[in-house]
Parts: C-alpha cells; sequence; structure tokens
C-alpha cells in the first residue's frame, strides 16, 4: 500500500499503552540527592542520550529506567564523594512518542516534537546507516481496530517527488536492510585476501 493511502490516527489510537517507562533524549529528569543540595537540579536529556552531573562528569541516561538511572548516580557518588548517598531520579516524560527502527544510527523511541514529519523522525534517530534500504521505509500505523502499514521511498522524497509524509505518536518506523550493498562492503573488505577476481551473482 502506498504510504499516501495511509489514513491518520484517531486520537484514542495516539494515547500510550502501559508499559515500563525508559528514559529517552530530550527527557527531563529531575535529580534529587538528599541533604546534598548542590547535586539537586533538573536536566533535559541531550541527542544522544546523555547527562552531565557534576562530580560524576556525562551519564548515558537514555535507555534506562528511572530507578536504573537512580541507582547508577548512587554508585558513582558512594565512597568518593557523599557517604551514603540517597539518590531519587523522576522523569518529566514525554507522552507522545515514535519507535523508529531498523537500518538507523541510534533506533530508540523519540518525543514528537511539533509537526512530526518521517524525515525528521528519521534525522532524530541520527540518520540512516550505510546499510539502509532507503526506498524500503516502512511506517507501521494502528487506526482504530486496524494495524496498517505503508511502504515510503525516502530517496524520492529527497529528490521531491512527492512531500516528506506526516507521521503520529505511536507510529513505529522501520528502515529496511540493504543485503546487497551490505555483500558488496563485505566483498570489498575481503579483496585483499583473494589472489583473483571475484564474481559475485546479486539477483
Amino acid at each position: 500500500m502506498e504510504f499516501s493511502d495511509l489514513p491518520a490516527p484517531t486520537d484514542a489510537d495516539q494515547i500510550l499503552e502501559r508499559r515500563p517507562y525508559l528514559i529517552g533524549p530530550r527527557d527531563k529528569v529531575v535529580i534529587e540527592v538528599y541533604n546534598v543540595p548542590e547535586l539537586t537540579r533538573t536536566l533535559q536529556v541531550d541527542a544522544n542520550g546523555q547527562i552531565s552531573l557534576p562530580l560524576l562528569g556525562t551519564i548515558d541516561a537514555a535507555g534506562k529506567s528511572p530507578a536504573d538511572l537512580s541507582r547508577l548516580i548512587t554508585a558513582g557518588l558512594t565512597g568518593r564523594f557523599v557517604r551514603n548517598p540517597q539518590v531519587t531520579v523522576n522523569a518529566d516524560t514525554t507522552n507522545q512518542i515514535i519507535t523508529v527502527d531498523g537500518q538507523v544510527k541510534t533506533p530508540g523511541l523519540y518525543p514528537v516534537l511539533g509537526k512530526m514529519t518521517l524525515q525528521k523522525a528519521i534525522a532524530s534517530a541520527q540518520g540512516v546507516t550505510d546499510y539502509a534500504n532507503t526506498n524500503y521505509v516502512v511506517v507501521f500505523r494502528k487506526v482504530g481496530d486496524r494495524q496498517m502499514a505503508g511502504v515510503y521511498d525516502l530517496r524520492a522524497i529527497r529528490r521531491g517527488q512527492y512531500a516528506d509524509p506526516e507521521v503520529f505518536t505511536n507510529d513505529i518506523i522501520f528502515v529496511g536492510d540493504d543485503a546487497n550493498r551490505r555483500l558488496v562492503q563485505t566483498l570489498i573488505s575481503s579483496a585483499a585476501l583473494l589472489t583473483g577476481p571475484l564474481i559475485a551473482i546479486l539477483n
């Protein structure tokens, strides 16, 4: 089915299902260290999924639950800087997210910021990998009681052949794998070991 035929979700479709929360890029986290006010602060996770704290430096926060991050900070402070630290982490989470997966550099959950398009969503995941099949990008979407999917050609968007489509909360975007490109790269990497020409049939 063409992506242009993929209908927009209803308001009910965009309500997040209950699930364990993992901190993501651009989320705000409130970190409280009992009796150490200089370490108590509100931080925004950067696009790489990191935060920076005094004494501890840069910390990878994305992909961790608030409890996981609390334990990590506690372990970093214990003994060296604070005696028996009591750390609490609360996430001021966005309730509008999309999933970007497949051949992107940073797969994960990303907030829907304003009007989000397919290209912007992929850019949020730091773009596609070297092995991405950019003419096979699938968007999965729940519309009412139906699970729908649309296939889109990212190269055609970039050439201006058609508009960059809008994506919505709860959409799952999957960038396919270019098996031929991966094979060619493997052959090139192995070429130094060969004493003669190597012919590969790709189709």
